[in-house]
């Protein structure tokens, strides 16, 4: 069984090659890291919540995440200067392959009424924004010890020229988008 990262180099690279007519094999679009971000608006009133989502975005990351901070001051949320609201882990590397294989043949089969995912959370420069509602769709996480259903958004960044690219990649690596 190939992993993701030997399946890249030896079936996707040359398919994107082909595909594309790239002359060059450092031309070929590859994955350069997946941002797992979750936002939470209830930090503010309770400080204690930022811990126990960072604990399951260590569970669902594999790797301990940072904690974000407001960059200025909302009055109208309640938010101020350099207050935490949020935590995000940044994959790279073998992490970042396993994380996009688990994605892929584990999570999004996992999630309700799933017919695919959306063709149009492209940013126009190859990269994909994809949003989970809930994040008890990993398989880490321990569905009696969650305390509130949160979402989280994923990010995934390429070093593909276009969407058309970035799509094609993504496809290969198993990524299943929504039929027509």
């Amino acid at each position: 069984m190939l992993t993701l990262k030997e399946r890249y180099e030896k079936e996707v690279a040359p398919a994107l090659m082909e595909k594309f007519k790239y002359t060059n094999r450092l031309s070929v679009p590859r994955l350069v890291r997946i941002t797992v971000n979750i936002g939470l608006g209830e930090a503010v009133a309770n400080p204690k919540i930022i811990e126990t989502v960072s604990a399951e975005m260590a569970e669902i990351a594999g790797q301990k995440p940072i904690v974000t901070k407001a960059k200025k001051a909302i009055s109208g949320f309640k938010i101020r200067k350099g207050q935490p609201i949020g935590v995000m882990a940044t994959l790279r590397g073998r992490k970042m392959y396993d994380f996009m294989e688990k994605l892929v043949s584990i999570v999004l089969p996992k999630v309700r009424d799933f017919r695919g995912v959306s063709e149009k959370s492209f940013d126009g420069n190859g990269n994909y924004t994809l949003g989970l509602r809930e994040q008890v769709v990993f398989p880490e996480i321990d569905y009696s010890k969650v305390e509130k259903i949160r979402g989280l958004e994923i990010v995934i960044n390429t070093t593909a020229k276009s969407n058309e690219e970035g799509k094609a990649l993504l496809e290969l690596l198993g990524m299943p988008f929504r039929k027509g």
